[in-house]
Parts: C-alpha cells; structure tokens; sequence
C-alpha cells in the first residue's frame, strides 16, 4: 500500500478469511472453525474443505462468527454471542464484540500503519493447505513467477504489433472481467418461505414468485460485483463475447449456465435479472453461443459440437416462450417491452398508455428476426454431423421468411415497420379504435433490423437435400416472402447467400442516417438517439404530450427512476453489433460497394472500411486527447486521475459515453459489456 494523499496519514488494512455460512440452512454440516495456533498464524477447519493455514505478518488477529447480528436488525436474541459485525463494530466503535478466545468462522488481521507522503508499505499474507515452516522464503519468487506468467498470458493473446497503449486497453478490459467474476447464491424458495425448521422470512413483497424453481449457487461474470453483485443475461452474452478470449472453457460454461434448469424457467424464459426475473431482454443468448463457437473453433481449430447442441436445445424451449408469449396474436410481430433499453421509448413499453392496445416493436421484432437467423445458423452446423437438424434449417428458413413478411404488413390497413417517407424503421402502435400509428423516433430501435443478417456459403446447404426442395417450393409458392430478403436466391462470387431484412435501397438509406453526423455519428461512436431530435423533439399526443428529445449525457427524464439514457449516449454492445453486422454485409457486397463516411462528405468507403473507421472512432474514447487525459474523463474529473503518474494510466469501463463529447457516464467502476472495447481493438482489419 502507498499513502497517495497530501499529508502523513492513518491507514487501517483488514485482510479476511471466513467460511460463508452453509451451515445455518443445511444441518447436516456443523459450523466449521478457524483458530488462532500462533500469533502470525490461524489453522481453518471443516468438513467440506479440510485444513488450511493462513501466515501474515505482524498484526492483531480478531475472531467472530459469521451469523447475523438478529439483535442489531429483528430485535430478537441472538444464537451466538460473537456475531458477523463484530469485527467492524471492535474496529470502528472500540466494542468488545470478538472473541478473546481467538475462534470463530470469520477472522481478519488488523493492521495499523501511519504513513508519510508517498510511504510504501508491504503485507505479506499466505494461505496454504499445508503447514510452512518459512512461509517467506520462496514468497518473493513466487509472486515475480505470477507476474510472468500473467504476461505470458495476454503475450499469447494480444498481437505484439498493437500499439503499447492499446494492449493496454486490452488487458485493463479483460483483467476487468476477471476480476467481476463472483459467487452468486439466491435460492428464491428459501427466500421466499425459508428453511426446513426455520421461521418464514417477513417479505413486505414477494418479488419474483413465480420463479420458486430458481436456485443460484455459481461462479458468475457479474456487470457489478461492488455496489450490490448482480448478474443479467444480456450482459452476460455480450461479457462472454470478449471472455471467449481468454477463457473458453469458462465462456461456454457460462452460455449454459442460464439456460439449464434451476435457472430457465419452465416456460422457456431466462431470467432477465435479480430484481425481476420476468423483465424481458433482447433475446441475444444465441447470438453469444454463435459467436463464442466460431471464436472457440477459430482458436482450438475445432469446433464444440457438445456445446453448440446442448445450447440449441435450450434456445430452442427460449424461442418457444418468445414465439408464445411475445407474438399473441400470432402474427410474427413482437412486444417485447422494455428490451433493456429502459428509457428509449415516447412512454414506458412495458406499460402502455391507457387507450393503446399493442405496440408492434420495430426492435423486438428485428431481435427476433436476428434470433431466428442465428438458430438456423446452428441448426447448418449441427446438421454437418446430423441430419436430423436438417429439420430446424428448413424450420427456421420459414420463420424468417414470416418475421420479414410480417414487418412489412400489419393489420387491415397493411402498414408497414418500415416507412417510405422517412426511410426508417419505427415501432408501431394500434389503438383501441382500430387505428394504428408510427411513432417517429429516429433510434437505435430502427437501427436494430440491421443486426439480422447471416452469410451463409452455398456448401452449407448443397447437402442438404431435403431442405433445398422445401426451401425452392417455398420460393415458388410465395415468392411474395422471398422477395422481401435481400439475395436469397443469389450467390456471390465466393458463394455466399445473404439472408437479411435490409434490401440493398433499406441498407443504402438506413446507412444515409446512420453515418450521418447530424444524425447517429458522433465522433466517438453510434449516438443511441438521432441527434435530429436535439432541434425536433418528436410529440406524441395522446392524453398528454409523451416528449422525447436528443440527451447526449444524463438522463433527463424519470422514467425507470431516471437509471440510464438511452436518448443520445453511445453505449459499446449496440456499436460493437452494429460493426459486426456491416463486416458482414461486406463479406456479401465486397470492396466495390460503397458508401459516403460521414454522409454528405463526398468520401466514399467500402463497408469494411465504414466498420474500421467506426471502430476507431470508439477505440478514440479510451485514447488520449489533446489536453493528456483519456476522453472519457470529463472536464472536472479529479485530478489524480488524470495527471497524476499513479493513476493516469489505469482504464475506467463506464456503461456508456456522452453522445456529443465522449465523456463516461454511469458507472466506472465495473467493467461489463464495455470490455467489447478489446474486441474492437483485436478484431481491426
């Protein structure tokens, strides 16, 4: 530790070691028990684990045992009579609350410094499962020998030709994810009810109830393990997408971890997050489980068939429950509601205004369409060594042929998802009076159709005979669905198909707005909101004005508590898909077909092209600026971060960036979906 501060100060460090009590709601376990066996030593022990030997140095040992303190927080008598707070209380209050006998199932060494200005101090602390006779002698080497090997590690992932500053980037992104990795235990029966022999708990709620079959009790890669640990599944998929490259084994387990069956609920749902399970996310599992397996075969040189099909199985009941409970009417149009977007809607799209009776989601829709592409994907490399799944391909075909049909005709008047007039997607909302109506937000929710495109090579399918004669008597007899899918019945020279909604003129005008700088383009990404909206707050008038208006930073409006924006910000997972899809379309198109960057700017570039420049102007965010400091630090950060030697060069993740100038916003102490930076840096072309 190092005093940084202005001034000589007081430092006080408490290195842990407890036992989490399992044993409190499993009697067939006794409380396990660490010791005090000398004064720089503590002997723990217990059924599940054995013994093991914590050495430290110096510093005063302090025991308790890790129950609740039922006095302090019900009133009622407590079991034990050193609780889990005594530590903190003997610490910060001078309480006698640890045990002078020196055991318990929780302890922690006390140590005291005063240090100057820029003072370094060292503790040494060592857990071993056998007793050392000099815990010390080998400590130093031990610890250099970590450090080597930590950069042998990234030295074998991280192209040695990057530029010094953006290995960095790489590295401070996925030491970030590592570091999020936590355990996670919520039984939400035993939350809600309690335990064998145990009082029921007093719930002033009962959240989550129809999720009774839950039972978390796993390693997980958490968006935020330091203000309240939580996990959400389409933060896990995008957080797997830049964990693959460094730990696959780790990544899978995790893709199916969510999808197994004390966490999907029998239904078919996943559970979108801990305080509320039943809230809907984009459906972007299988576009993870994709990605991680063509990562995975692409680094091992094989791919993991186990894997793939035991996820497809599971997305499989997933796309189920959207199918049944997303598209009542079954029409092949979604209402997905809050999509994890929170505020990018007029109103609340999970609670509609009184008077609407449906919102047919642009980008529900188009996830779905994206869901649909990536299971018949899957569903092409399984049938490689099964024939069996030559069924899903030719399921998944017509499905997509519906989904792309049906955005383009809704209800009795045949409107469309897509508008002719403005060359954009918007969702659209029927009410009780049998109208329907456009809501004309330029967002993210129309720019999300863009994501649904696969290419697929012609070998895939040559044989696959079955499904070749299903596919062409599809084609045959409603040509008026295929003629919504850009190429499906064309091959490139390469002999690629395009399965897409976007058209070659949708594409063409969708990318007119996206690239435009008075639109989407902000010099440090894709702005979340068209910053057309800044000068042209859409209105929509239906008992009351629902306003929305261009936010390049905070949120400005209370709905959802004012917990994020979605109404101008640029946020790294929307960018990172954005790029990937126009890859994508490049691998069809190829290098003669191109595009005004920015639009209006007479440079013309090819889609690869657009992607890399994209890429760079995110990757801009964590680089330095004129003025020193990374871009993302805003104009009155702290000093010590900016200027100071310490401090200047470590990486903040923050959820998302300021759509104008780039600045952080939410929170920077988490690392999340923004480590897709590493992503962007590794996959440049």
């Amino acid at each position: 530790m190092v005093n940084r501060g202005p001034k000589k100060a007081k430092i006080h460090v408490l290195p842990h070691l407890w036992f989490r009590n399992f044993w409190r709601h499993n009697k067939n376990y006794s409380r396990p028990c660490i010791k005090s066996i000398a004064d720089d030593c503590v002997q723990s022990r217990s059924i599940r684990n054995g013994r093991y030997y914590l050495y430290h140095e110096d510093g005063e040992q302090l025991f308790c045992e890790n129950e609740t303190n039922n006095q302090h927080i019900y009133k009622l008598p407590n079991e034990v009579e050193y609780v889990k707070d005594g530590i903190n209380d003997h610490v910060v209050n001078g309480k006698e609350s640890v045990n002078p006998e020196k055991t318990g199932s929780k302890m922690a060494v006390w140590h005291k410094f005063k240090l100057k200005k820029g003072e370094e101090k060292s503790i040494r602390i060592r857990l071993s499962k056998k007793k050392i006779q000099n815990p010390w002698a080998n400590f130093d080497a031990i610890f250099d020998q970590r450090i080597k090997e930590c950069d042998e590690f990234y030295g074998n992932i991280i192209k040695s030709d990057l530029p010094e500053a953006h290995q960095s980037i790489i590295k401070s992104a996925f030491s970030g994810l590592l570091w999020t990795k936590q355990f996670y235990y919520f039984d939400v029966y035993k939350w809600h009810f309690g335990d064998v022999e145990e009082a029921v708990p007093k719930r002033s709620k009962l959240r989550n109830f129809s999720w009774q079959h839950l039972n978390n009790r796993d390693i997980i890669s958490m968006p935020d393990k330091w203000e309240y640990p939580w996990y959400a599944a389409w933060d896990l998929a995008f957080h797997m997408v830049s964990f693959v490259e460094i730990d696959p084994h780790f990544t899978k387990e995790q893709l199916l971890l969510v999808l197994k069956e004390n966490y999907m609920h029998p239904n078919g749902q996943i559970p979108a997050y801990e305080w509320n399970f039943s809230d809907v996310n984009p459906p972007v599992h299988s576009w993870a489980v994709w990605n991680v397996y063509e990562k995975d075969r692409h680094h091992s040189g094989q791919g993991d068939i186990p894997f793939l099909e035991t996820a497809f199985q599971k997305l499989l009941v997933n796309f189920t429950w959207w199918v049944n409970q997303k598209d009542k009417n079954g029409i092949d149009l979604f209402e997905g509601g809050f999509l994890g977007l929170d505020n990018i809607g007029v109103f609340d799209r999970s609670d509609l205004p009184h008077g609407i009776t449906r919102m047919q989601q642009a980008d529900a829709t188009s996830w779905m369409a994206m869901f649909t592409l990536n299971m018949l994907r899957i569903s092409l490399e399984l049938a490689k060594t099964n024939k069996i799944y030559e069924e899903s391909v030719a399921k998944f075909f017509r499905h997509f042929l519906n989904i792309a049909w049906a955005m383009h005709h809704i209800g009795k008047k045949d409107i469309s998802l897509w508008d002719d007039e403005d060359n954009f997607y918007y969702d659209v909302v029927e009410m009780a009076s049998g109208t329907t109506d456009r809501l004309k937000v330029r967002s993210l929710v129309g720019i999300i159709p863009l994501f649904a495109v696969e290419i697929i090579h012609f070998d895939l399918f040559d044989e696959l005979e079955d499904f070749k004669i299903r596919a062409v008597e599809i084609i045959k007899t409603r040509p008026d669905l295929a003629s919504l899918i850009s190429r499906i019945e064309e091959k490139n020279s390469d002999g690629n198909y395009l399965f897409s909604i976007m058209r070659g003129f949708r594409l063409e005008h969708l990318l007119k707005r996206l690239l435009d700088e008075k639109e989407f383009l902000s010099e440090y990404g894709i702005r979340s909101l068209s910053k057309h909206h800044q000068e042209h707050p859409f209105v929509f008038d239906h008992n009351g004005h629902h306003r929305i208006q261009y936010e390049p930073g905070e949120s400005k409006s209370y709905m959802f508590g004012g917990n994020s924006n979605w109404r101008g910000p640029i946020w790294m997972p929307l960018n990172y898909m954005i790029i990937q899809s126009l890859r994508k379309y490049y691998t069809f198109y190829g290098p003669t077909y191109q595009y005004e960057f920015p639009t209006g700017s007479g440079n013309k570039l090819n889609l690869k092209e657009i992607a890399n420049e994209l890429s760079k102007r995110l990757i801009k965010l964590f680089e330095r600026n004129i003025d020193g400091k990374f871009q993302y630090h805003s104009d009155d950060v702290d000093m010590l971060f900016t200027k100071d030697e310490h401090f200047k060069n470590q990486h903040l993740f923050y959820e998302f960036f300021d759509g104008d100038n780039g600045k952080g916003l939410g929170a920077s102490h988490q690392t999340g979906w923004t480590a897709l930076i590493a992503n962007l840096i590794m996959e440049m072309e």
